[in-house]
């Protein structure tokens, strides 16, 4: 321990959030993932969605390994969220010039979706930017650049590393 205090001491919220950087990453994350979802329901888009055909249609046509890194997604969680995509008929696989890989582009009816969704994101986006200000976002935007910076560099080091070692065996005792 270094003898600082992590708990913050004020505000009625605050003594909700947790010492741990991730659990309360967390929890502000569902929490706001929740905002934009309850604004976003009309659309029939949830906020995860948007974000992925939004990458899709910047890209114009993107592949897992894009969208992994564009989105900082694990492959499984995206692959999964492609899968209901693609069902739903609002994005397709095309051919990619590398035959061992796939691209999504956006269907019309996926355009559609994103184009109807754009407004009722950006009223949750003013909502939440209302509250926090924008001097303050960028500020946060700023921080937590730097934080998934940080974090994909240890993933990156730490990948393929067994997460339990085995015990090596002593010689002549137990």
């Amino acid at each position: 321990m270094n003898g600082r205090r992590t708990r913050p001491t004020n505000g009625p919220d605050r003594a909700r959030l947790s010492p741990c950087v991730c659990s309360t990453l967390r929890m502000v994350s569902r929490a706001v993932t929740q905002l934009y979802d309850d604004i976003l329901r009309p659309s029939g888009l949830r906020v995860t969605q948007f974000s992925i055909l939004g990458a899709i249609a910047r890209l114009g046509a993107a592949n897992l390994g894009q969208l992994e890194y564009m989105l900082a997604i694990d492959q499984t969680t995206l692959t999964r969220s492609l899968n209901l995509l693609e069902r739903d008929r609002v994005i397709e696989r095309v051919p990619h010039p590398d035959g061992r890989i796939k691209a999504m582009t956006l269907t019309s009816k996926g355009r559609k979706a994103l184009e109807a969704a754009r407004p009722l994101w950006a009223r949750a986006q003013d909502k939440v930017l209302r509250e926090l200000g924008t001097t303050a976002w960028a500020d946060a935007q700023r921080r937590l650049a730097h934080l998934l910076r940080v974090a994909v560099k240890k993933r990156r080091r730490t990948r393929g590393q067994s997460r339990v070692r085995p015990r090596r065996a002593r010689r002549g005792g137990l």
